[in-house]
């Protein structure tokens, strides 16, 4: 999961208490927690613009599939026409091959 390289929750930032000494919290504890604090916003960053760039490749592949099937689907429907095409020609030539034998006999020398 991507949030694993997460410390912090948003529950563990808002119940977080610093210790208060004489001069008010401890620089030292203040300072650590905001480390934390800093280093998770850094990998967020990090997932975010790796999210980003994956979903930039994926749109772009998506685009290129898209363009693809469209132009496979093209192809397609020309073979369908010429297929259908020499289909009826071949209809064609049976038919006229069909009206010679009647109008002239059934003959061998066709």
């Amino acid at each position: 999961m991507l949030f694993e390289e997460i410390s912090l929750t948003p529950q563990d930032i808002l119940d977080k208490d610093f210790k208060i000494d004489t001069r008010g919290f401890r620089p030292q504890e203040v300072d650590k927690f905001l480390d934390i604090i800093i280093g998770d916003y850094t990998k967020f960053i990090s997932i975010v613009k790796r999210l980003e760039k994956e979903k930039k490749e994926l749109i772009e592949e998506n685009l290129r599939l898209k363009k693809e099937l469209r132009e496979n689907s093209d192809k397609i429907e020309l073979l369908k026409e010429a297929s259908t095409k020499e289909m009826t020609n071949v209809d064609m030539l049976r038919r006229i091959s069909m009206l010679e034998k009647i109008v002239y006999g059934d003959k061998n020398n066709f």
